[in-house]
């Protein structure tokens, strides 16, 4: 795995954020849909969406209406996290 470099955006996060849902992609189920591969919550808000890997890639998405920068992988056992805008682990 990467080594996880520091960035600004994650020292301007909240200090915790609760997932919007334990059900799922918010936006997939809103579709009534369920085939997502994997999930990812937003660190600044909580909304939990499928990753690249899923048709319809709603945590990037939602980066891009939100400019939210840092999600974290909602996968059991997983505790990575992503910066949208400087494209790495941190």
């Amino acid at each position: 795995m990467m080594e996880a470099m520091t960035c600004p955006h994650v020292e301007a996060l909240p200090q915790s954020v609760e997932p919007e849902s334990t059900e799922g992609c918010v936006d997939c189920l809103a579709l009534g849909e369920r085939n997502w591969a994997h999930l990812r919550m937003c660190l600044s808000c909580g909304h939990v969406a499928c990753c690249d890997s899923s048709p319809h890639r709603h945590a990037t998405a939602h980066f891009g209406s939100s400019q939210h920068p840092v999600m974290r992988s909602f996968e059991p056992g997983e505790n990575w996290r992503w910066c949208y805008v400087d494209s790495a682990i941190v």
